[in-house]
């Protein structure tokens, strides 16, 4: 169990979230960066989609009640375990009363804090993930609140000691020069002008501050335009998808999506890319690649091949070091 010390209404409860539910018209949801959370669970010995707390606002703290093992993913934020400097992509036991301080990452956006046996949290609709447009799932749809305590689902798992272990580099973040994100052509790619697919694939976009759960707003040096103009009925779209409204600023979907929308789609983010775009913080950059879709079923056999590598890895180690 652990207490919350301080946090804010951005740090929600996330698992692999409901891509079942689309149809339902219910968000997909689940964490921005679901490479990151199944790491901090794989380190635990948990189920890979085991509830975790995603944190998007800093400094966060918290404090254990009882000795437990926690691991740390995603942004690197030179978190502290007391005074106890925490190394990246980590696992380690806590003993009760320490309190773990996680300050703005140095890289990165969003930091998962996974604890042994998954954050304890009733099943709704499918998952345990918050759902905030929603209203339900997490915490009954609302963020932890500070001196709120989080109960651990049971875990026979062994505890990793004092000392923990870890991997290097195991969720790759953005380079400092900007992730060159994959997409695909969306439906309306070829109304577009031919200097706005040029541009699109040429220029560096910018994350600006319009970025949420829900979509990130870029800005580029040029407005993305139609070559005719273009009337369409609002309709599904998933996370991934690039949107461009009438001012030719593209919004990226992102894990909340929109179930539906009428604006054209010039692109979409292939999934094992999304995250990169993710963890880019506000004012950060990217560029965007075409693909076909033989190269993104390709990138998501790979991304699955290195994930269940990356467990076979780990329960080997734990065996090695707790065995």
């Amino acid at each position: 169990m652990i207490e919350i010390l301080s946090t804010s209404s951005l740090n929600t409860i996330q698992d692999f979230g409901r891509p079942h539910t689309l149809h339902m018209g219910v968000s997909c949801g689940g964490g921005m960066d679901r490479l990151a959370l199944a790491h901090a669970n794989i380190l635990l010995g948990n189920p890979r989609d085991a509830a975790a707390l995603e944190i998007a606002f800093f400094p966060f703290r918290a404090r254990f009640i009882e000795r437990t093992a926690f691991s740390l993913t995603g942004a690197f934020c030179a978190a502290q375990l007391d005074e106890r400097p925490l190394p990246a992509n980590w696992a380690m036991t806590a003993e009760a009363g320490q309190v773990l301080t996680i300050p703005a990452p140095q890289q990165g956006a969003w930091a998962y804090l996974g604890v042994r046996g998954g954050i304890d949290v009733p099943v709704v609709l499918g998952a345990r993930g918050t759902d905030l447009k929603g209203g339900f799932g997490g915490l009954n749809g609302r963020a932890p609140e500070k001196g709120q305590r989080l109960a651990q689902r049971q875990s026979q798992a062994a505890l990793p000691g004092q000392n923990g272990f870890g991997l290097v580099d195991a969720a790759a973040l953005p380079p400092p020069d900007g992730a060159v994100l994959r997409v695909l052509p969306a439906a309306e790619h070829e109304i577009f002008t031919d200097s706005a697919r040029k541009a699109l694939y040429e220029m560096a976009w910018c994350v600006t501050p319009r970025a949420s759960r829900t979509g990130f707003r870029m800005s580029g040096d040029v407005a993305l335009s139609l070559s005719r103009p273009l009337t369409l009925m609002s309709h599904g779209i998933v996370p991934g998808t690039v949107q461009v409204p009438p001012d030719g600023a593209p919004i990226i979907q992102m894990a909340d999506a929109n179930t539906c929308g009428g604006y054209p789609k010039i692109a979409t983010v292939i999934e094992t890319d999304l995250r990169l775009l993710a963890q880019t913080p506000v004012g950060g950059r990217v560029r965007f690649e075409p693909i076909n879709e033989a190269d993104a079923i390709a990138a998501l056999r790979e991304e699955a091949g290195t994930i269940d590598r990356l467990q076979a890895h780990v329960s080997r180690l734990r065996a090695g070091l707790l065995g």
